[in-house]
Formats: C-alpha cells, structure tokens, sequence
C-alpha cells in the first residue's frame, strides 16, 4: 500500500510539473536563407528539433541579422547569442591562429582531406583555442574550394596586378597582396552592393553555388572555377558554459546532426557547384582553370606565408605544425 501510493504521488507530481521547458539555443549564420548553405542550416535545425523530439529548439539568425559576420563570435560567447555559425576566419585579431581552423589557404585539396586533419588529432589543438574565449567548437561544415569572382579576367596570377577585390581579414589579405591584388576587406553582407557600385573589381565570396545564391554574376561575368585558393571552414561554435549545461544526449544530438550536415554540404556542393558552372557557361560567364604551375605557386606562396603566420602566437605554431604533419603524411607536401 505505502509503494502505491509513493507511485501515485511521484505520478500526479509528474504531471502537475509538466514537460521539462525545451533548451532554445540562438544561432546566427552569415548565409542567406535562399543560398544553398542557407538552406543546409535549415536542415541543420530540423534535424536537431526532430531528433530531441523538441527537447532542443534553435532559433536560427540567417544574413547576420542580429550583429555582423566578425562579431558573431563575440556575440555568442557574450550571451547575446548561444552559438555562432559564420567561420573561425574571422576571429585572427583575437589570435593568428585562428586563421588555421577557419581558412587553411593553400592547404587540403578536398573537404574529406581538411575534415580528416580534424578528426585525426586536430580537433583538440582547435578546441582548446575556442575555449581560451569561452566557445567550445562543435564541428565544421566545409563547402570546398571557394571561386573568386570578377569584372574582369582572372585568368592567372598576372591578372592579380592592381585587382581590387573583397576579401575576407586575415593571411588572404597578405598572399594576395604579395601577388600584387589590392583585398579589400568588408563584411559578407555588403559584396553585392560594392560590387553593383563598383567600389571593388570581384569578390573572394564563397562556392560557385552560393556566389550565384548571392546574385553576383548578374553583376560580374568571370569567376575561378574549380576554385583553389581557399575552403574555408564554416564551424559551429557554442559558448561553453551554455554547452556544458546541456545534456550529453542533446550533445550528442548536436554533435550527430552537425557531421551530418558537413557530409551533405560536401557532397551537395559537389553537385551544386558543377550544376552552377554548366549554367554560368551557357549565360556568357567565363570560368577560369588556372594551369597546375599557377596553382603551385599560388601553394608555396600561402605556405610560405603560413610560417611567418605561426611564428605570431604559441597557439598559431601549434596549428600549423599539426596541419604540416597531416599534410605531409597525406602527400600533400614534401618532407
């Protein structure tokens, strides 16, 4: 009798209590809701909702609407947003060495190659960074190599001379300018209209798909296609103490849903970007192949600048000496 009743009275306390209140968790993204990244997060946050059976909502910020692209990391770690979702690319002010897990220029030729370095060692030098400013990095999600777009020819490193283009801050700003290009860096947000305007030559945006997304070839007519130049790491990176207050099965849901999502980004990109290239040929868009010696002086060039890069902070030498390994056990570069 006394065990019914201690059953019946946890029972009506259950339900007198209600369902526990859903973990909402505020994430802003620079892509726009109708590129293909954009509509890649948005699976993203499905597939969290769905997977925790809405015991995790995501309220998701696309277009850097809530602050701009560089302060979205500030922003989440600050708590004005949970999680950022834009690339570590932009966090180099804060330490040199967070170009190494955001834009690793001149590096890895394929998304499996650059993931590979994370899930074989890398990810603790990377997560130990983000924990320096209160982050934890969830994962990455990478598109592939990135195509430059253009007024005019880009056709090979000669055509760099006196080419004024948006990039984004960090090591590019200096390989470019060492190739005799004037970078220009602005904010995600404002390529179209400096492009429209004239105020900038071409961009360094992002994939071929997502250039088109963004509307720059009803601009621009030429583009680097395939790209070579950079594949930047897009991560999710959440502020620590709010990751550390879930659940390991809501960890583990997040963490499950974000390498979902970087398979299928890599491999709809794969699809995407040649679907967008047949379609830029057909309306009077020139795509450029840059010649194998281009591409390799364009290399030594960014992994040249790489060592100046690493001499900046102990954890920016870190970095680059577990990618060099890598990079020299894949046979990507010479011992």
């Amino acid at each position: 009798m006394k065990l019914k009743t201690l059953i019946t009275s946890v029972a009506v306390s259950a339900l007198l209590a209600g369902p526990a209140a859903a973990e909402t968790l505020r994430i802003q993204t620079h892509y726009a809701p109708e590129t293909v990244s954009g509509k890649l997060a948005g699976q993203f946050v499905d597939d969290v909702q769905t997977m925790s059976g809405g015991d995790i909502q995501i309220e998701m910020f696309y277009s850097s609407s809530v602050v701009k692209s560089v302060e979205t990391f500030d922003a989440a770690a600050n708590g004005i947003l949970d999680c950022d979702m834009t690339g570590g690319a932009y966090q180099t002010g804060k330490n040199p060495a967070f170009q190494f897990v955001g834009d690793i220029m001149g590096g890895y030729d394929t998304p499996w190659q650059q993931y590979a370095w994370l899930y074989n060692g890398g990810f603790e030098a990377a997560d130990a960074l983000y924990n320096q400013y209160n982050m934890k990095l969830v994962g990455w999600w990478v598109y592939g190599q990135e195509s430059m777009s253009s007024s005019k020819p880009i056709a090979g490193p000669e055509d760099l001379k006196d080419w004024k283009f948006r990039s984004p801050p960090g090591l590019e700003t200096e390989i470019f300018a060492e190739l005799g290009a004037s970078p220009v860096v602005m904010d995600f947000t404002e390529i179209f209209t400096a492009l429209e305007t004239g105020i900038i030559d071409g961009a360094d945006a992002s994939g071929l798909a997502n250039n088109v997304g963004l509307g720059l070839y009803d601009l621009v007519k030429h583009a680097t296609y395939p790209g070579f130049h950079s594949m930047p790491s897009d991560h999710l990176a959440c502020r620590k103490d709010k990751w550390d207050s879930l659940t390991d099965q809501q960890r583990r849901i997040i963490d499950t849903a974000m390498q979902k999502l970087a398979f299928q980004t890599a491999l709809t990109f794969e699809v995407a970007n040649n679907e967008a290239a047949a379609k830029l040929r057909e309306q009077g868009v020139t795509l450029h192949d840059w010649s194998p010696e281009d591409r390799a002086a364009f290399r030594a060039a960014a992994q040249k600048a790489w060592q100046g890069w690493a001499e900046k902070t102990p954890e920016a030498r870190a970095l680059v000496d577990s990618h060099m390994a890598f990079l020299n056990k894949l046979g990507l570069v010479a011992n």
